[in-house]
C-alpha cells in the first residue's frame, strides 16, 4: 500500500478510538431519553467501523465513500430520537461524538482537500441540524464544524503531497536501478560488440572494394550502438509524453551529427514519433540523392512554445521546380513523408536549397505549453563517433541567404 496505506490504517485507528469515546459518553450520560436506542445506534457504528476498515483495505471507490458518508450521517441524525426533544443546542453531545470525522478523513485521503472539504460541509450541515433541531440556528457554536472542515482540507492536502512524494521517490529508485543495469550492459557491449564492429570497419576500409561497404555499415552500427548505451533515460517524461531528443539522437552516425538540448524536448508520444519519422525521411533523401560521402546535420531546439528540428546537408542542392515536378510525377517523399506528417501535427515545413550549397528543411511543431522538463536553452552537441571533428552545427547558417534563420533547409525528395 505504501504511504497511502498508512493513512488508511490511521483512519481505522481513529474510527475505533472515536467509537470507544462514544461508548464512554453513552455509558456515563444521564440525559438520554432512549438509552437502548442509543446502544442500538452504537452497535450500528461498531459494525460499520469493522466493515469499513475491511472494505477500505480491499478496494476503494466513490460508492464505498458515499455509503460511508450516508451511514455516518444516518447515525448522527438518529441522535435527537435518542436524546429526546428537550436536548436542544445546549443539550448533550450527539451519540456519534467525534466518530463523524471518519468519512471526512476518508474522502480527504482518497480525493484530496476539495473532496475532504465537501464531505466536511455535508457532515457539518447534518450536525448543525441535529443541534438546532428546528432548523439552523446561528447561535449554535460552530467550533466543531470549523474544525471538521479544517481537518478535511489539511488532511487532504497532506495526503496529496505525500502521494506525489512517494511517486517521485519510486521514479527515482527505478531510474537508479535502470542506470545500474545500463552501466552493466554498456560494459559488456563495449568489451565485445563495439570492439568487433570497430575492427570490421577498420579492416573493411583497409581491404577496400565490397569490404569497404561492409566496413562503412559496421561503422554506422557502431555509432548508433554507442549512442544507445550513452544516452541517459529521461526521468522527466510525463505520462503520454516522449523525449524527441532521444529519438533524434538515434540517427547519429559518422555522416550525421545530431545536436539536441541538454534537457528533454517533450512532445506527445505520437507527435514525437511522427517528427522523428519525418527527420528520418529527410536523411534518407540525403543518402539517396547526395551520395555516400554526403554529410548531414540535425539540430533540435525549443522556442516560444514550439519545437523546431532542422536537417541540413552539404550536397548539390535541389534545382528550382524539382520538388513540384517530383510531386506531379507521383513521387511524394516530401509531400507525404515530411509535409504530410508535420501538417497533421499542426506544424509547418520550410524547404530552402541553394544549388551547389546544400539543402535544409525546417520542421516546426507546437509543443506543450509550458514545455515541461526544465530550462530549454541549455544545449549540448551530440557528436557521433567517427565524426572527425566535422564542421560545427552553425557553419551552414553563416552565409546562405533565403532562410529565416540564416541557414538552408532541406526536407525533401529530389524526385
Amino acid at each position: 500500500m505504501g504511504i497511502e496505506g498508512s493513512f488508511w490504517r490511521a483512519i481505522a485507528v481513529y474510527r475505533v478510538a472515536s467509537l470507544a469515546y462514544a461508548a464512554l459518553l453513552l455509558a456515563t450520560a444521564g440525559g438520554y431519553r432512549r438509552p437502548l436506542l442509543g446502544w442500538l445506534v452504537l452497535g450500528v457504528m461498531a459494525l460499520w467501523t469493522a466493515g469499513a476498515t475491511f472494505a477500505y483495505s480491499v478496494a476503494r471507490g466513490r460508492t464505498l465513500l458515499l455509503i460511508d458518508l450516508l451511514v455516518t450521517m444516518g447515525c448522527l441524525l438518529a441522535s435527537p430520537y435518542v436524546q429526546g426533544p428537550e436536548a436542544g443546542p445546549g443539550g448533550v453531545m450527539p451519540v456519534t461524538a467525534t466518530w463523524v470525522g471518519g468519512p471526512v478523513l476518508a474522502w480527504a485521503v482518497h480525493g484530496g482537500r476539495r473532496a475532504g472539504i465537501a464531505a466536511a460541509i455535508v457532515m457539518s450541515a447534518a450536525d448543525l441540524w441535529v443541534r438546532g433541531l428546528r432548523g439552523f440556528d446561528l447561535l449554535v457554536p460552530l467550533n466543531g464544524s470549523v474544525l471538521l472542515i479544517l481537518a478535511g482540507a489539511v488532511v487532504g492536502h497532506v495526503a496529496r503531497l505525500t502521494k506525489r512524494a512517494e511517486e517521485r521517490l519510486q521514479r527515482a529508485a527505478e531510474m537508479e536501478a535502470a542506470g545500474r543495469e545500463r552501466e552493466r550492459l554498456a560494459r559488456g557491449i563495449h568489451d565485445s560488440v563495439l570492439q568487433v564492429l570497430a575492427l570490421v570497419q577498420r579492416r573493411g576500409l583497409e581491404i577496400g572494394g565490397e569490404a569497404a561497404e561492409l566496413g562503412r555499415l559496421a561503422g554506422e552500427q557502431e555509432a548508433a550502438l554507442r549512442e544507445m548505451i550513452r544516452a541517459e533515460p529521461s526521468g522527466t517524461a510525463r505520462a503520454g509524453l516522449s523525449d524527441l531528443g532521444a529519438l533524434l539522437r538515434r540517427f547519429g552516425s559518422a555522416a550525421v551529427t545530431v545536436s539536441t538540448p541538454a534537457t528533454p524536448l517533450l512532445l506527445p508520444a505520437g507527435h514525437a514519433e511522427d517528427v522523428a519519422a519525418a527527420v528520418g525521411a529527410a536523411l534518407d533523401n540525403v543518402r539517396r540523392h547526395c551520395g555516400e560521402g554526403a554529410r548531414a546535420w540535425v539540430l533540435a531546439e525549443e522556442d516560444d512554445g514550439s519545437v523546431t528540428v532542422t536537417v541540413r546537408d552539404d550536397g548539390p542542392g535541389i534545382p528550382d521546380g524539382r520538388l513540384a515536378e517530383a510531386e506531379a510525377d507521383g513521387r511524394l517523399g516530401v509531400a507525404r513523408s515530411i509535409r504530410g506528417r508535420v501538417a497533421g501535427l499542426g506544424g509547418t515545413v520550410a524547404v530552402t536549397s541553394v544549388p551547389g550549397q546544400g539543402t535544409e528543411v525546417e520542421l516546426t511543431v507546437p509543443a506543450p505549453s509550458p514545455l515541461p522538463g526544465g530550462p530549454p536553452y541549455s544545449y549540448g552537441r551530440e557528436r557521433s563517433p567517427g565524426d572527425g571533428g566535422g564542421r560545427p552545427s552553425d557553419v551552414a547558417r553563416r552565409h546562405r541567404p533565403g532562410s529565416r534563420r540564416g541557414g538552408i533547409r532541406r526536407g525533401g525528395d529530389h524526385g
